[in-house]
């Protein structure tokens, strides 16, 4: 071969070879441009799908009023995942219903994450108590995360005489049917707890319920009513102005704000557990990912130490539980609960 022509064909790039055109064509053209956009695009998709939410202010719905245990917990932890998102978090009370109105409303809105409920065990409680709910409590909300338990007190009146549970259930038992507990209200944890009570004990006591938990305990203090199940916080001030003599907690665990009271399955009802657990709810066809994006965030503000004192404040021990582990949870309480409302024949029609 003459070398000049060999010469030519080394200098002629590959891609001549295999027939690539030297000046693309138009549809090459957009192709090329195509490719580019892709390429360019890519960190950015990558980027709206890990990171962007939320885009706008998140609402978190409370079903009770403004100033109860409830609302401050969600504004203590909105106020932490608006420093980190940049984002408001809005707390929207709306009381009602046994928290079947905010219920309601969360059900109905957008399912992207930027709407969501903080609520207790009443959630659980109303499958059962309610003979219409505007949802079904089982399969419209996804679970995001526990974020707190709070147990009830047994307080008895001062004049009642009785230092410890297992004298109170000498004391039911020896007159049965003479005996009253108070309740914050028909259906209430107060009073469902007080049921469980009484049916854990095998005794024979009177439920009478009030308008809320200041009327229950003000009635204990003074000696009207022999005991009341009373919500951690609210019933503090009381224990220490020994203005009405504390027996036992209802979780499983210690009390942090009391921690030489004994837990009711340690003062002589093994097993015995009822929680006010906090949670936060979301509707259940929110994407997982969203989930389980909110649910790290809550974690990580959990996590935080001046939100556990902040939180021990008011009563709650910091809990945390994933969305799959709440939503067993929630699942269990609904099932547990029933058998408490119906033994009670508790219903509102």
């Amino acid at each position: 071969m003459d070398r000049h022509l060999l010469a030519r064909r080394l200098r002629t790039p590959s891609i001549r070879r295999v027939g690539w055109p030297r000046t693309p064509g138009p549809g090459m053209k957009g192709l090329l441009a195509a490719t580019v956009l892709v390429s360019a695009a890519a960190p950015v998709l990558a980027q709206t799908a890990a990171g962007t939410f939320p885009q706008r202010p998140v609402r978190v719905l409370i079903p009770v009023s403004a100033g109860s245990q409830t609302d401050i917990v969600a504004r203590l932890l909105g106020q932490k995942m608006s420093e980190n998102w940049g984002q408001q978090v809005l707390v929207d009370n709306r009381p009602g219903a046994g928290g079947t109105v905010a219920g309601g409303m969360l059900v109905s809105a957008q399912p992207d994450g930027h709407t969501l409920m903080l609520n207790s065990i009443s959630h659980a409680v109303n499958a059962s108590l309610y003979a219409k709910l505007p949802f079904d409590t089982l399969k419209d909300f996804a679970g995001v995360a526990q974020v707190g338990s709070t147990p009830n007190v047994l307080v008895v009146a001062p004049d009642l005489a009785v230092k410890s549970v297992r004298d109170l259930l000498a004391m039911a038992k020896g007159k049965p049917g003479l005996l009253n507990f108070a309740s914050a209200g028909i259906g209430t944890g107060t009073h469902l707890n007080g049921e469980q009570f009484k049916l854990a004990a095998g005794i024979d006591i009177v439920h009478v319920p009030f308008k809320g938990t200041p009327e229950a305990l003000n009635d204990v203090a003074s000696n009207r009513v022999q005991m009341f199940f009373a919500p951690l916080s609210p019933a503090l001030p009381f224990v220490r102005d020994r203005r009405v003599v504390p027996l036992a907690v209802s979780t499983a665990r210690r009390a942090p704000a009391l921690p030489d009271l004994p837990t009711l399955a340690e003062a002589g009802l093994p097993g015995f557990e009822f929680d006010l657990w906090l949670g936060i709810l979301a509707p259940s066809k929110t994407p997982r990912p969203i989930v389980n994006q909110l649910s790290a965030e809550v974690r990580r503000v959990l996590d935080l130490p001046d939100i556990r004192e902040r939180m021990l404040a008011q009563g709650v021990d910091a809990r945390y539980s994933t969305p799959e582990e709440f939503d067993r949870f929630i699942r269990s309480e609904v099932e547990r609960i029933a058998k408490i409302v119906k033994a009670s024949g508790a219903r509102v029609d």
